[in-house]
């Protein structure tokens, strides 16, 4: 392991370190175990919910939010999430009850919940501000201050935005405002990338089997299904009706530019393995002044479940490993 050395910081802003909801389908003992790790992290938010497929039952709608109260307990800002595609009557249903709730803020999947929040916010203005999730589309400052006022806190930009276009969208010093304050801006800084959703599940297929008679076989994947090119190169991944990026988007070296783009939290999606100390690794960086060419190299040597891209940050092809 490589000795992370830090220095005093500048001036720059504390960015909000928040872990993303889990992707995948981890047993009910693995999750918790990871979500106990978090409790102890210097991670300031955390997102939970099934946001792929509710046909994965470790968790119910209550088990969320008793781990939301244990989370928040410990410290913690919580956000419930929605799913990214609702697909049916019970699924809306969950939806809604997840949208209802005023305990904690909840981050919309899709423009069904943003409905709902809407409608809620409305009657109790007093309710805490609602996230806009990265499968919201918003590219626009014009889309972001048409939302705002709706009752959003915080917008989560979409994965394949640039850092630059980001400050155009909401920069530091004219950030679009409605009725909870001025909008945060979350930028996915770390994780295999959600790319696209689809009613189909394609791990399901990808064992010859139909949707409704998946067997489950997401749960074999703690990391997802990897696809690879005819040249045998890592491609994307498969995870159920979700298509991930094969490598992991990573902006640990990013601070800077992240700070020039206005950007106040960014988030780090769960993979199974070296988790915590990816956390770890972003807080002495973006906080304490830690070399980010050594914890790259740290990274590089945690054997996470795909290599180290940032090209989408830079206006480049997403699968561009970084920069030097």
């Amino acid at each position: 392991m490589h000795n992370v050395a830090t220095k005093p910081m500048t001036s720059t802003p504390r960015f909000g370190l928040t872990v993303g909801p889990l992707q995948y389908w981890w047993p009910r003992a693995q999750a918790m175990a990871f979500y106990a790790e978090v409790a102890d992290s210097a991670a300031d938010t955390v997102v939970l919910g099934e946001v792929v497929c509710s046909r994965r039952n470790e968790f119910k709608t209550d088990d969320w939010i008793a781990l939301a109260r244990d989370l928040a307990r410990c410290g913690k800002s919580v956000v419930l999430a929605t799913q990214a595609l609702v697909m049916s009557e019970s699924e809306l249903r969950t939806l809604r009850r997840l949208c209802e709730h005023d305990e904690f803020a909840v981050e919309a999947g899709d423009a069904s919940a943003l409905a709902v929040l809407a409608r809620e916010h409305a009657k109790r203005p007093q309710r805490p501000g609602f996230v806009l999730g990265p499968h919201v589309n918003v590219y626009s400052r014009a889309a972001l201050a048409e939302l705002a006022p709706l009752g959003a806190s915080c917008w989560v930009a979409p994965l394949e935005l640039a850092l630059d276009a980001v400050a155009r969208i909401n920069p530091a010093d004219d950030r679009v405002s409605g009725p909870a304050g001025p909008v945060a801006t979350e930028v996915f800084a770390f994780g295999r990338m959600p790319l696209a959703f689809s009613a189909r599940c394609f791990t399901a297929r990808h064992h010859r089997l139909n949707k409704d008679e998946c067997d489950f076989r997401c749960r074999d994947d703690a990391d997802g299904l990897l696809l690879t090119s005819s040249e045998g190169a890592p491609f994307l991944v498969l995870n159920g009706i979700q298509t991930q990026s094969a490598a992991l988007h990573c902006l640990i070296g990013a601070r800077d530019a992240l700070a020039a783009a206005g950007v106040s939290r960014v988030r780090l999606s769960p993979c199974s393995r070296g988790f915590a100390r990816v956390v770890a690794l972003f807080d002495d960086v973006f906080h304490h002044g830690a070399d980010a060419h050594a914890a790259r190299a740290e990274l590089d040597a945690l054997g996470l479940p795909g290599a180290l891209v940032d090209g989408f940050a830079r206006r480049q092809p997403g699968m561009q490993e970084i920069a030097a």
